[in-house]
């Protein structure tokens, strides 16, 4: 062999390396979606219910913590799972001990007098990110736009620079947001758990749906969590991506890589598969789309929709987003 082709087959071993190297650097995870209770408190939590089995047992830091071991996780944002007013300042006292919760979406009722005031209240801490609405605690979205109280408090929750979740989508729910974004065109909305809704069966309901969702595409200020992904088909984990792949195409070829935003759901993700499950089927898609994307998605996009606090030098800057 000459020196000249050995240089050359050496430039393009070191080139492969170099690229290897890269592409194996982990991409941070920015989880943007768990929830924390805890069930040994003398007042006990209104969710989940004593009667499951699966899910009655704390769920706190220090446990996701050991369940995301291993996977990349570096942060994560908290979704209230209480309608109790002062839950709210206990996932803030929690996570004001734990640097991998990097903000908390509260639950707050925007038709109720003393909206302003907790908002004030709340908002005063920085992790304190927005609240979730939607079809949960026996409120719907679509019956609550009636009322000028509660689309005013949307207002000033906009106008404080915080986000508003949607909880459990459906047709009804998916109609609304296109409403609200009518209505409030300045607030942040992230849709949680699209992946998870049933198909209408009903062809005008599916054409209705299809509509609305490419009208949330073409707002940017409506972002979707690709979360509750996995399925249980005849009692059996599909854990194949091809079978999920037509739902999460529709999703990308709709919202785009700047739009959507990884989500875990834990614990609640625990009635149908491990946390490492989920997260390596969602991995597979994402990284299937480049590196770039997949930076987007799972912890980029994040910081444009909840513009979230940095508290620990292993999670990434939002400021390099």
């Amino acid at each position: 062999m000459d020196r000249r082709t050995f240089l050359e087959i050496a430039a393009a071993v070191a080139a492969m390396d170099i690229s290897m190297s890269a592409e194996a650097t982990p991409i941070p995870i920015i989880d943007s979606h768990i929830h924390l209770f805890d069930t040994t408190r003398p007042e006990g939590v209104p969710w989940p219910p004593k009667d499951d089995k699966i899910l009655y047992k704390p769920a706190l830091p220090e446990r996701y913590l050991h369940v995301t071991k291993g996977q990349g996780v570096v942060g994560a944002i908290e979704v209230e799972c209480s309608p109790w007013l002062e839950d709210n300042q206990w996932v803030l006292d929690v996570a004001a001990k734990a640097p991998i919760i990097v903000g908390m979406v509260g639950d707050l009722e925007p038709e109720k007098r003393d909206f302003r005031r907790q908002l004030e209240r709340f908002h005063r801490n920085p992790l304190f990110l927005g609240i979730r609405c939607g079809n949960l605690w026996g409120r719907d979205l679509s019956t609550q736009l009636e009322n000028a109280e509660f689309v005013n408090g949307l207002k000033e929750l906009a106008n404080a620079g915080l986000e508003m979740d949607t909880a459990n989508p459906d047709p009804t729910l998916i109609a609304a947001i296109v409403r609200l974004t009518d209505m409030v065109p300045n607030l942040r909305i992230v849709i949680d758990h699209l992946p998870q809704m049933a198909e209408p069966t009903d062809p005008d309901v599916k054409r209705n749906v299809e509509a609305n969702l490419r009208e949330l595409g073409r707002r940017p200020q409506v972002y979707v969590k690709v979360s509750e992904v996995l399925r249980r088909v005849d009692g059996k984990l599909r854990l194949d991506l091809d079978f999920y792949r037509p739902t999460l195409d529709r999703l990308w070829e709709i919202f785009g890589e700047d739009r959507l935003i990884y989500g875990s759901d834990w614990p609640n993700s625990d009635h149908i598969e491990t946390y490492p499950q989920e997260l390596t089927l969602v991995r597979e898609y994402v990284l299937g789309k480049g590196r770039a994307a997949a930076e987007k998605v799972f912890w980029k996009n994040s910081v444009a929709a909840y513009r979230w606090t940095r508290r620990d030098p292993n999670q990434p800057d939002p400021a390099t987003a």
